[in-house]
């Protein structure tokens, strides 16, 4: 019996995806894994210096306490947006005219610039003429998130939440909007409440969204920079000074390409790894 030949020119339609990876990816990284283990004072003069800088990243303090305040972000983030989306969500309108006008609602922080989020944020929240700065202290609390690390996180915080829990209403409410009727008609059959509902059919039902929307969140605020730079510059001290501002410090503020290289792919490492350990969680049980 002649072997049926299989047509490989369906993959010259994928070359230039994988020559745009190629370079929008591979190249920079190698760049960065080059500068890695070589040290250089300048004329384009290097000398190899193994994973000497790994260790000293490994091992440096400063970097611990980058990566402990970027877990710590990165944690609080998202207990607060994935819940609150989901539940902004499920109380959005079916069908009718508002639907539109919260799916509009809902996109606008999102189509505000990164830079644009922070510099608003910055004048919202300064205490002498910010309204929230001003409604804060008016209400008896001192507020001055410039000097104060609880205030900078505080408002570091409510500004990521405003801008970015859009993202995981949007994807929540996809989600809910895919769930066949005759799941809620079953239900009400059964005489199901709503928290029954929401437990066995819509949260089961939103599970890959919601997976999707754990990880960009995850990626997202782990290597958040703009918003909190132009609000805080890392300040005050370094109270958020994350493991991005940090690596930006290292990199061009002192000029120390080794060191920033090994700890851009230290990161680069960490990101992967826990959006795997993320990934195998939510979906261990997909196939059963």
């Amino acid at each position: 019996m002649a072997m049926k030949s299989t047509n490989q020119k369906a993959w010259f339609f994928v070359l230039p995806v994988v020559v745009l990876v190629a370079f929008n990816a591979l190249i920079p990284l190698m760049t960065v894994v080059n500068y890695s283990v070589q040290e250089t004072f300048g004329n384009n003069v290097f000398f190899f210096e193994g994973v000497k800088w790994f260790e000293d990243v490994l091992h440096s303090e400063r970097f611990h306490a980058s990566l402990l305040r970027q877990l710590s972000f990165t944690g609080i983030i998202l207990v607060i947006e994935i819940p609150l989306g989901v539940a902004i969500a499920l109380t959005m309108p079916q069908k009718g005219f508002w639907v539109s006008v919260c799916l509009v609602l809902m996109a606008l922080p999102l189509l505000i610039p990164w830079n644009v989020v922070g510099a608003m944020w910055n004048i919202f929240a300064l205490p002498d003429i910010g309204l929230l700065g001003r409604m804060i202290n008016g209400i008896g609390i001192d507020y001055n998130f410039t000097q104060d690390p609880t205030a900078a996180w505080f408002t570091t915080i409510l500004m990521d939440v405003w801008h970015w829990t859009s993202l995981v209403v949007l994807l929540a409410y996809a989600g809910l909007r895919s769930i066949p009727e005759a799941y809620y008609q079953a239900a009400k059959i059964d005489g199901a409440g709503s928290w029954a509902v929401f437990r066995h059919i819509q949260l089961p039902k939103m599970k890959r969204v919601l997976t999707i929307a754990i990880l960009l969140r995850f990626m997202d605020s782990f290597m958040i920079y703009t918003e909190p730079f132009v609000l805080t510059g890392g300040g005050p001290g370094n109270a958020t000074t994350f493991l991005s501002i940090d690596l930006v410090k290292i990199a061009l503020g002192q000029f120390d390409l080794g060191p920033a290289a090994a700890m851009s792919l230290i990161y680069f490492l960490i990101v992967l790894l826990l959006c795997w350990v993320f990934y195998t969680l939510m979906m261990k049980d997909e196939d059963q």
